[in-house]
């Protein structure tokens, strides 16, 4: 990450992404990925919606997560997120969750994504949304 842009998101962890035993359902961590991604393209000028409104998506081909330790209810947790590689179609994100607190690494992930557009055909990125996440 030293030479990438990181985007930093923290939010307490909700007792509704949690099991019984107030431990964060290993699903919540994909969710909270997302929602890194939404705000990494926030603040990089290139909103979701406003790419959507353009006609274009960002469709998830793949999503990997490595689970390293337990987060858990009343935490607040950090979700880190930056541009691990951007083609002419397809986008790479990577992802580390960390406890906001001690810094602690839960998870680390990727996710994979390709530009598709209305009619769900694969197309290069528009130049604007390249240069706004590059």
């Amino acid at each position: 990450m030293r030479d990438r842009r990181v985007v930093e998101t923290t939010f307490p962890v909700r007792y509704a992404e949690t099991d019984q035993m107030q431990i964060v359902h290993h699903a919540s961590y994909v969710v909270w990925m997302e929602e890194g991604r939404s705000e990494f393209m926030r603040q990089s000028g290139a909103d979701y919606a406003e790419i959507e409104r353009g006609g274009h998506f960002f469709a998830v081909t793949s999503v990997q997560v490595r689970y390293v330790a337990p987060a858990h209810y009343g935490e607040r947790v950090t979700v880190r997120t930056w541009v691990e590689e951007l083609r002419s179609r397809t986008l790479t994100i990577g992802y580390e969750i960390v406890n906001a607190a001690n810094g602690t690494l839960l998870v680390t992930g990727r996710s994979e994504h390709v530009c598709i557009d209305r009619q769900g055909r694969v197309v290069r990125i528009p130049e604007l949304w390249r240069q706004l996440l590059a």
